[in-house]
């Protein structure tokens, strides 16, 4: 198997090879995979190739995969099976201005939510899609497993290209189920569950064990137990009994605007600042570093990451940190891992992840790319059928939804028109006038 990494040199890069090291530990002797490294910057893709590297010997895994860095775009793709798009256009710098833009005009900034998701959107779509055009030329058999954010946003735009076999993928969902399950003393494994919305804008709605036990109730009524884990500290008992469900963690931002965004704006640094200049740090002492000691740093680097993520959030939720439950979510790299054993082998499986609707949810599109729990195997992944959502849900979808294609629009034609429609239908951005202004600043 051929994995190619296109952002080869991203932070999060050595979480993939780690579990490609242990699911070649785990096969014993089975094919061996080559791991193909892709990115524009080749100070960072030296770096994490010498982390690979350390890594790799730390491990002593034999048969683990093959690591080649490409010289071009063409060179990744040719040959691959897969092709994992975790790119950054315009690096964080693009995203520490997505962020202040929106703060500036006094509405949240956020890499995939509000108005800096909506940047952030223009901004990444087009590069996608020249991705998608030079898969379909040099790899048209390649499965595209897009991490790319915004995550939904850009996989309904290399759909347009590609069809099913680009298929989005989220860590959020996955944490939430493991999360919840562990809190009712259930196995993460073993759990059936019932998740549909858009990314980072979904609910966790049913949670059944292996005996087809309804667990979800229960654990709504039980105070100490929903607020054991992250999403029942952000949104709190009571809020979650009045809705009946789990929401995505990113929900917070739009369930308690008012309190995130007087976070957002009261913090020193933006996530997008404060990962900029962890990362720079990271790169530059690395770069100067032997492999072993890169190996090191980057699992402290790693680890304070994961600490201090959503820190906006849950300041604006009374403070506190995350605890080993709250950190062990999955990952989306073993949601990836997952993903393509399935695609490639005759193993079908069930997993949370970005597709089009077809009649999932009957009032979008069957193109509309939602996030839901679907049934994979070698001929791709399909929806499951489920209950509709209720009417405050799927209101915020279809805003949403109208959002996400009126980007998508934008960055396609460049139409200033579709991107203040896209920025002004947000629900967290107020006024039309605002959404000019931001637009306004952004082209700066």
């Amino acid at each position: 198997m051929r994995l190619t990494i296109l952002g080869g040199g991203g932070f999060r890069v050595p979480l993939v090879h780690r579990a490609l090291l242990r699911d070649a530990r785990a096969q014993e002797g089975g094919p061996r995979t080559e791991l193909v490294l892709y990115d524009t910057d080749r100070g960072r893709l030296r770096v994490v190739e010498s982390v690979l590297a350390a890594q790799a010997a730390a491990e002593e895994v034999p048969g683990g995969p093959l690591v080649r860095v490409a010289d071009d775009l063409d060179d990744a793709l040719r040959g691959s099976d897969f092709v994992f798009s975790a790119i950054r256009a315009g690096g964080m710098a693009g995203r520490v201005r997505d962020e202040r833009v929106p703060l500036a005009e006094g509405v949240l900034g956020q890499e995939t939510v509000g108005a800096g998701g909506v940047l952030y959107a223009l901004r990444s779509v087009p590069t996608a899609l020249e991705i998608a055009e030079r898969v379909r030329a040099v790899a048209p058999d390649a499965w595209v497993i897009n991490f790319t954010n915004p995550a939904g946003i850009v996989t309904e735009a290399m759909s347009r290209v590609l069809g099913r076999r680009v298929i989005g993928i989220c860590d959020s969902p996955v944490g939430l189920v493991r999360r919840a399950a562990r809190a009712v003393g259930a196995d993460p494994d073993t759990v059936s569950y019932d998740y549909v919305g858009l990314n980072h804008l979904g609910w966790l709605r049913g949670l059944t064990d292996s005996t087809g036990t309804e667990l979800l109730p229960g654990l709504l009524a039980d105070t100490t137990a929903l607020t054991s884990f992250e999403e029942g500290r952000l949104f709190g008992a009571e809020w979650l009994r009045a809705l009946g469900a789990l929401p995505n963690e990113y929900l917070h931002y739009y369930y308690f605007r008012r309190e995130t965004l007087a976070a957002a704006r009261e913090a020193a640094q933006t996530r997008g600042e404060q990962l900029h200049a962890q990362q720079d740090t990271f790169f530059a002492q690395a770069a100067a570093s032997d492999p072993a000691a890169a190996l090191a740093l980057w699992e402290r680097t790693r680890l304070e990451r994961e600490e201090t993520y959503m820190a906006d959030s849950r300041a604006a939720s009374g403070g506190w940190q995350r605890d080993s439950c709250d950190l062990d979510g999955g990952g989306y790299d073993q949601v990836a891992l997952a993903l393509m054993r399935a695609l490639s082998s005759g193993d079908g499986t069930r997993l949370i992840l970005n597709v089009p609707n077809g009649t999932t949810l009957p009032a979008l599109a069957p193109d509309a790319i939602i996030e839901t729990v679907c049934d994979v195997n070698v001929d791709g992944a399909r929806p499951r059928p489920g209950g509709p959502l209720p009417d405050a849900e799927l209101g915020l979808v279809l805003q949403l939804k109208s959002v996400e294609r009126a980007a998508v629009e934008a960055a396609v034609s460049g139409s200033r028109r579709a991107a203040l429609r896209a920025l002004a239908l947000h629900p967290l951005v107020d006024s039309p006038a605002v959404a000019a202004r931001i637009l306004e600043r952004a082209a700066d």
